[in-house]
């Protein structure tokens, strides 16, 4: 899987076939597929194909719980910046120098496990344990700074940061511990979720103050007054949409799209009514971008984060929950019930449960264009056959957006 030249084809289990199967109380046997030239992302504490289980099932669960696949036709792909060897010799003189400047020993060989088109992660063997170096695109090279500054805000819960560079994106952190995924996958028990969804709220509450500052790093403005702007301009562009195209959505779907937005803005400002302060948004909170170590929680990985309506990100947490209870999308179950419960409690000094529990209804239409901006802006610098692995996305995830404001009116 190091080896970078040539084409990689990578096999894995098809998730949809095998869900079938349970679904009609036979025995679930895997069923396999090949998935065209992809390189995965080895983690050696996951196997590739329960990776594969969690990303492939469906659209709504693409990226947003941590998409772990890149290109990897790589002699014909135009490169990526990570590959780059002077590139790469620059970060490694950075990540020893600082590593020095702190009196750590590196004392293995600097691995390069994550690679995609926005971002990617060396591991670091030291005599303080392992670090962690991310570097990202310039779409998201704000996340550096956000996470410096969410470090210094709420110590007890974010990443433990060795060095920064703001100005390129880099960041060198220590090991947070293990995912979340972890403690929760095996056995289809979604506790482990309590303390981390409550410390998370109580976090975004605290955040509210913070907005002007987190705004003028460059993260992504998506708060209520701005996002009808943000979706009518995203629904002519029209190399986005892919229309009429086998991925894309047909031109009468974009058509009832551009129709909707009257009535999304109508929902913004029904939400934004509620008088909720609008914070930052993780962006893809789900059980891969939470590190578990004797009983400390660290929030990780935050590029797509964003200011908008706090509440949205609870789609991607119930996303992640869907696929660990092996559920049908567009579930709510007493157990996403009982992590909704605590999540809102923060949240009671400024509305009434009930009003609260109005707000999320309404919350999930917002949080599929909030997705579908993301995207857009992760996918808009790409190019050739790296987009078309990609493009797809954002078609999908607004139709993901018509199902829930049908929803709303039904």
């Amino acid at each position: 899987m190091k080896n970078m030249e040539g084409t990689h084809w990578v096999v894995h289990r098809s998730a949809s076939a095998a869900k079938n199967k349970a679904a009609h109380g036979r025995s679930c046997e895997p069923t396999w597929f090949f998935l065209s030239k992809l390189l995965v992302s080895y983690n050696p504490k996951d196997s590739i194909l329960d990776i594969m289980c969690q990303e492939i099932e469906c659209t709504k669960k693409i990226r947003i719980l941590g998409c772990h696949l890149s290109y990897a036709n790589m002699s014909t792909q135009t490169p990526l910046p990570w590959q780059d060897p002077d590139w790469l010799k620059q970060a490694h003189d950075w990540i020893r120098a600082q590593a020095a400047r702190q009196s750590i020993q590196i004392t293995g060989e600097i691995e390069q496990p994550h690679m995609y088109p926005w971002s990617t992660v060396l591991r670091i063997p030291s005599d303080e344990g392992t670090l962690f170096f991310k570097a990202t695109a310039a779409e998201t090279v704000y996340e550096s700074a956000l996470t410096e500054k969410l470090a210094g805000w709420f110590p007890d819960c974010m990443p433990e940061l060795v060095a920064v560079d703001p100005a390129r994106g880099w960041m060198l952190m220590c090991d947070g511990g293990d995912q979340l995924r972890l403690s929760i996958r095996p056995t289809r028990d979604v506790t482990p979720w309590n303390p981390v969804i409550s410390r998370y709220s109580e976090v975004q509450v605290r955040l509210a103050e913070h907005i002007a500052q987190i705004l003028s790093l460059g993260i992504p403005d998506h708060r209520l007054t701005v996002l009808p702007a943000l979706y009518t301009k995203l629904l002519f562009d029209e190399e986005s949409l892919l229309i009429d195209q086998e991925k894309g959505l047909t031109s009468i779907e974009v058509r009832n799209l551009r129709d909707l937005a009257p009535r999304f803005e109508r929902i913004c400002s029904e939400l934004a009514a509620f008088g909720i302060p609008e914070s930052l948004n993780h962006g893809d909170f789900h059980d891969g971008n939470v590190l578990l170590r004797d009983g400390r929680i660290t929030f990780f990985d935050w590029g797509d984060a964003g200011v908008t309506h706090p509440f949205v990100s609870l789609r991607t947490l119930f996303v992640s929950v869907e696929i660990a209870l092996d559920l049908p999308d567009y579930s709510f179950t007493p157990e996403m019930a009982a992590l909704l419960e605590r999540y809102i409690e923060p949240w009671q000094k400024f509305a009434s449960k009930e009003a609260l529990l109005a707000a999320y209804r309404l919350s999930k239409p917002v949080a599929s264009i909030v997705k579908a901006l993301s995207w857009h802006k992760t996918i808009s610098p790409l190019r050739g056959s790296v987009r078309e692995e990609y493009a797809w996305i954002v078609p999908e995830v607004l139709k993901e957006f018509v199902v829930y404001e049908k929803m709303l009116s039904d």
